[in-house]
């Protein structure tokens, strides 16, 4: 069980120092504005994934009772989506881009509600969570709802922190990706393995 939830802490936080949109999103929005305004997006962002998780949770519970044929099927499904997540890294460009240009400045509310909304009407984070959330599974014995939200909750945790390191340190973490042309090429390769890893241990 312990192994399980460590595995998911390590697999979360390099997901989450991976450069993304929405890690991107945060240090932009803390180098323009300040660091506060980065937290507060984070804030938002990270809220947002409560509704992931609860769909998660009710939805693949069911499918557990079910059928664990079905249940399989799903991680095999996740474990191919996650390799092919993988191959669009491998694919893509390892240059990390960060807006200079002009952004408007809104309230704290403002960023938070619009983080919130980011996370929520964003079908990729419904899909990843389901490919990377049943793998994890920890515990025979406690209901598979409880279990998702407890990886919901570390996920959010985690992905707090590391978003929130970022905000605050947004303009020296900001000078150094510039100054460091091959820390792109480093983390795309670690988003790739990663992606392989999580695919790996879901399956075994």
């Amino acid at each position: 069980m312990i192994e399980i939830l460590l595995s998911f802490i390590l697999a979360t936080s390099a997901l989450a120092i991976s450069p993304g949109p929405d890690n991107i999103y945060v240090l932009t929005q803390s180098v323009v504005n300040g660091s506060k305004y980065g937290l507060a997006t984070t804030a938002g962002l990270i809220s947002g994934c409560i509704i992931h998780t609860t769909l998660l949770a009710f939805g693949v519970s069911v499918i557990i009772r079910e059928s664990e044929t079905l249940f399989f099927a799903i991680k095999l499904l996740g474990a191919l989506y996650l390799v092919y997540l993988a191959y669009k890294v491998y694919k893509s460009s390892s240059a990390i881009h960060l807006s200079n240009g002009y952004i408007p400045k809104k309230s704290l509310i403002q960023l938070f509600k619009q983080g919130f909304i980011m996370n929520v009407l964003n079908p990729k984070v419904t899909i990843f969570f389901l490919a990377f959330f049943p793998g994890f599974l920890f515990s025979d014995t406690l209901s598979t709802v409880l279990q998702f939200y407890v990886l919901g909750f570390v996920f959010m945790a985690v992905s707090l922190i590391i978003f929130s390191f970022i905000a605050l340190l947004a303009g020296k973490i900001s000078d150094y990706i510039k100054s460091h042309k091959n820390l792109g090429f480093v983390l795309k390769w670690l988003q790739i393995v990663v992606f392989i890893s999580i695919a790996i241990l879901i399956l075994i």
